[in-house]
């Protein structure tokens, strides 16, 4: 999918969470969006102008974002004030996902905008991996689309979206991408009950350890797809242009990621620490 129609796509995309039809307009395109993805095990951040990519970092490897995201972001502003780019909007991936994860981007985003003074533009993990899928993966024009975070053990956070590329956008009855249900934390088993009318694909990194008991003719595996940063610019700047981002301070203080689940603390191996 070309940049260009990944903006259509987006305008297409926001129905999602809100419920009514988007214009896409030429301005949403010139908007300079900061992005930054710390949900998984992936640490990803990037900035996109006019829909075209400015910078991007990645680490798919170290696991180590608190270490690796500062050095991202130095390097994204260094690379935005070189050639004379202003920040408009801070995009967050906003879970669920790691805990720990989630934390460190939520609190550097909420650093950044208010040192930029710009808003916060939370958008779900989930969504960000379906816009993954889409625009890396050749799919049917009618399909579900399952991105899968892993929760540990049989558990994923996931949640089950029809996509139909030719549906028109004008009426909130037809919209090319639906969220059916909610995102939830979900075991997986040899019961789990998927709809059947339509292909179905299974991605993110929780999908693999799924893969024996759910793979068959029509429910599909499509490995190495990750939530990425560069993806949610084009989404980010339609929130901010449809008012729908954080942009008072008291709301970027007290923002908080979409976890979806308490967080539980392991038990100390360290003597005293019990």
């Amino acid at each position: 999918m070309t940049r260009a129609n990944l903006f259509g796509f987006c305008s297409d995309f926001f129905c999602i969470c809100q419920n009514k039809a988007v214009p896409l307009h030429a301005e949403l395109c010139n908007m300079v969006i900061l992005a930054i993805e710390t949900s998984t095990k992936v640490c990803s951040a990037a900035i996109v102008a006019d829909g075209q990519i400015v910078s991007f970092q990645m680490d798919k490897e170290s696991g180590n974002h608190a270490r690796q995201l500062p050095l991202f972001i130095t390097q994204l502003l260094d690379d935005a004030k070189q050639q004379n780019l202003t920040i408009d909007a801070v995009a967050l991936s906003d879970g669920p996902g790691s805990y720990t994860g989630l934390r460190i981007g939520t609190s550097t985003a909420k650093g950044l905008c208010y040192g930029l003074n710009v808003p916060l533009v939370p958008i779900r993990t989930t969504d960000v991996l379906c816009l993954s899928v889409i625009a890396e993966q050749q799919l049917p024009d009618e399909c579900y689309l399952m991105p899968m975070i892993d929760a540990r053990r049989m558990e994923v956070y996931t949640g089950i979206y029809l996509l139909r590329k030719g549906a028109a956008s004008k009426t909130n009855n037809n919209q090319p991408v639906k969220l059916i249900g909610e995102i939830e934390a979900r075991i997986i088993d040899g019961n789990t009950k998927l709809p059947d009318d339509h292909p179905l694909f299974f991605f993110g990194d929780g999908a693999a350890k799924c893969r024996e008991l759910l793979e068959k003719d029509d429910v599909h595996f499509v490995p190495e797809v990750m939530p990425n940063a560069v993806y949610m610019a084009a989404l980010a700047g339609i929130i901010v242009a449809n008012g729908i981002a954080c942009t008072e301070p008291n709301e970027i203080a007290y923002h908080e990621p979409f976890y979806l689940k308490d967080f539980v603390a392991a038990k100390s191996h360290v003597k005293g620490l019990e």
